[in-house]
């Protein structure tokens, strides 16, 4: 096939090809790509595209390697590590606002880094077959036994006429990937996730119970009905001379009871700081409480400080995640939001709201966290501000004071997009490298 711009490429395939797209017309649209050799013709209405003829991959129709048909879209790096390109398939009919869906299987084969260098993409065009907007990227994936399940579904934007369908590989000079049973249809616009987060900003200060205080806090911010609600970090700690061995507790435990029976009676989700004893360890943790009021999941600060360093505490070692009735959180703690990765390793894992107990900091970390990981940041802090973030970085509440709740209702649902960038969430899931290694010490 003769390699030309994928943008020609696509003007002329949708201006020729009468019998793919005469069947594309109309609402309800459905079009099902996985048989790659018929009638003696290899790939009829696909073409082959790549930004210049010396990165051009090796594009072929396997009858090998398929998923259910007897062929698939192979695409190989052909020993170039500059290569990066892949098939085209062009979709006409499209109305703008309504909702796409795009399906498509790949199987991958010695590529390193399969989440950035295998890519599916629609890139969408107006009447006179330019570009409207920034591409979107399929970039949810599930395994399906040797194959990997990909998919989208985005409204198409404001004056889109038509969208190619683009299958790629990058730099991956011993890498071949596969793809088959490839579905683009029309789709129903997801239903909304409304979901009420909430932040406590309480400062204690020399109370005899400090957990109580706490309490008397979630009785009030239950008024708003939220559906998650962030405590600050070493709840028994703040504002009173007790140490870390002191406040020490098992996870289930006393103060987990207590909190538990708050989560239960008002039928939400909290998380909270605590100290905790585990074995010869001690963590500063944060402890996710489902509605039930039992201890959903817990996370061991990543970044101690060196107050807690020399207060004997032991850092955690991973950055789990966990799914609730709304979606998929994460938790940070304090110190954490001065590195990048942890935030970053709860968003590859697809967190969409960061709930961080802090007794301090800068609340312009919390926004770099948010803004760059593109997800929802709650934080609950003594010396650092209480808020709440959106995935643009914009601080949709703060405060410092003492005594303060607040309760926002957020849609995770929602796209934030750059008029410049796109929609950024899966932009940073597909582009991230995972690749670059931090140097041991300056000096290498």
């Amino acid at each position: 096939m003769v390699l030309v711009s994928r943008h020609v490429l696509v003007g002329c395939l949708l201006a020729t090809l009468a019998g793919p797209c005469a069947a594309q017309q109309g609402a309800g649209m459905r079009i099902e790509l996985k048989d790659f050799a018929k009638e003696g013709r290899t790939a009829p209405g696909w073409s082959t595209w790549a930004a210049r003829e010396e990165v051009q991959p090796r594009c072929f129709v396997d009858s090998v390697h398929f998923r259910s048909a007897p062929d698939a879209l192979a695409i190989s790096g052909n020993g170039n590590a500059s290569e990066y390109g892949g098939w085209a398939y062009p979709v006409s009919g499209i109305k703008p606002g309504r909702y796409y869906r795009l399906t498509a299987y790949y199987r991958a084969q010695s590529v390193p880094d399969e989440r950035r260098q295998v890519v599916a993409r629609l890139d969408w065009l107006d009447a006179a077959r330019k570009r409207t907007t920034q591409p979107d990227y399929a970039y949810e994936t599930s395994v399906d036994g040797e194959w990997t399940r990909v998919t989208m579904s985005v409204p198409a934007p404001p004056l889109a006429a038509s969208a190619t369908i683009e299958l790629s590989l990058g730099w991956a000079p011993q890498g071949t990937v596969w793809w088959d049973d490839i579905l683009f249809e029309e789709a129903s616009p997801p239903p909304a996730r409304w979901v009420r987060i909430g932040t406590v900003s309480l400062h204690p200060r020399n109370s005899p119970d400090n957990v109580g205080a706490f309490l008397q806090a979630l009785d009030e911010i239950a008024k708003e009905k939220p559906d998650i609600v962030c405590l600050g970090e070493e709840l028994l700690n703040e504002g009173n001379s007790r140490t870390y061995l002191s406040t020490a507790e098992e996870i289930p435990g006393p103060s987990t009871d207590r909190l538990g029976e708050r989560a239960r009676r008002y039928g939400m989700y909290i998380v909270a700081g605590l100290i905790e004893r585990e074995g010869h360890s001690i963590y500063n943790t944060a402890v996710l409480i489902d509605r039930h009021g039992n201890v959903a999941g817990k996370y061991h600060k990543l970044y101690l400080p060196r107050e807690e360093v020399e207060g004997g505490l032991t850092p955690g070692t991973g950055c789990p995640v966990f799914d609730t009735d709304f979606g998929r959180i994460g938790m940070m703690i304090c110190w954490d939001a001065e590195y990048v990765d942890p935030a970053r390793a709860l968003a590859v894992q697809g967190a969409e709201i960061l709930l961080v107990p802090a007794a301090g900091g800068y609340l312009t970390l919390l926004k770099a966290r948010a803004l760059e990981n593109h997800l929802y940041v709650v934080s609950s802090g003594f010396d650092v501000e209480s808020s709440i973030i959106d995935p643009t970085g914009q601080v949709l509440f703060a405060t410092k004071d003492s005594g303060v709740n607040k309760t926002l209702s957020i849609n995770l649902q929602d796209r934030f997009i750059d008029p410049w960038e796109g929609d950024m969430r899966p932009r940073f899931h597909k582009e991230m490298r995972s690749d670059i290694v931090v140097p041991a010490s300056m000096d290498k």
